[in-house]
Parts: structure tokens; sequence; C-alpha cells
């Protein structure tokens, strides 16, 4: 790819069961109430998922990163270090303002048209079936990561809750 990465197209990436694997932290939200600053807090001990970060290195050949995700702002300092950690191609990071509850669907959908206008989406991979959905009714091309395990009260979480 060319030293201009401002005209190469732009590959976006999940974090949360796309990237990094939170399956551990997911007892914190089996609790009632749920418990966000622990689940938040796990973060920085997510495991690597292998697929997601081959596939971010792969993509990085050609398109611009771009990490889009559903966590909070206040975590900024957390998934920045932990994206280092992994040695994943720098990208900028798209974070959900810290009061925002709106479901994923809207809040990531809302980035993407917002980057499209300038620039072409290669692809979006998320794990988030109605973030997906939502995406290829707009026109762009999905992979959903389907290589972490699911969780149904993540899931709630991520549509009722929008926490996630």
């Amino acid at each position: 790819m060319s030293d201009d990465r401002s005209k190469a197209p732009l590959a976006v990436f999940d974090l949360d069961n796309t990237l990094a694997d939170t399956a551990h932290r997911q007892r914190f939200l089996e609790r009632r109430p749920r418990d966000w600053d622990g689940f938040f807090s796990a973060a920085p001990q997510d495991p690597p998922l292998p697929e997601g970060i081959a596939l971010v290195k792969e993509s990085a050949r050609d398109c611009e990163i771009v990490y889009l995700t559903g966590r909070p702002e206040r975590c900024r300092r957390d998934t920045l270090d932990w994206l280092a950690a992994q040695q994943l191609p720098e990208g900028r990071v798209y974070m959900r303002r810290d009061a925002d509850r709106r479901p994923a669907r809207f809040t990531k959908l809302d980035i993407l048209r917002r980057l499209a206008r300038t620039r072409e989406i290669r692809i979006l991979v998320d794990d988030d079936e109605l973030v997906c959905q939502g995406a290829r009714s707009a026109g762009f091309t999905v992979l959903q990561a389907d290589w972490a395990a699911r969780s149904a009260e993540l899931k709630v979480a991520q549509e009722r809750e929008g926490r996630t």
C-alpha cells in the first residue's frame, strides 16, 4: 500500500468478541444489577481472538484500519493499551460517548455513515448480529465475527441497555 493512507479504503473492526475475548468478564453481566464498572475494568485482561487478530493484520496490507467499539469513552486508555499490547495496526478508535445508551446498531451505523461520506469502507467486521444486519441493509460489506462464544447476557446488554 502507498504511504498515503488517506486514500486507502477503510477496514472497520469491532473489539469485544471480534478481536478481544470477553468470556472471562461475562460474569459481571449475570449479576443484578449488572456490574458495568467490573465488566469494563476487566477488559485489559481480555485474551486476543486469533481469527480476528489475523484478519485485522491481513486487512492492514490494503486498508487503513479503524476500530469501532461500543465501549464507553471512559475506557479509551485501557483500550488503546490493549490494542498496542496485541501489536495491532494503528488506527482511529471510535467509542460510545459515556452517556450514550442507544443500541450499538444505531451508534455504530451513524459512525459508519459518517466515515463513508469521505472514504470507501471495504469491510465492517463485528460480532453483533443486529449491527451486521443494519450495516448490510445500509449497503456496507460485512463479515460477522462468529469465532467467539455467544453470550445471551451480552446480547441483551448491547440491544436493550446500550452499554457495549
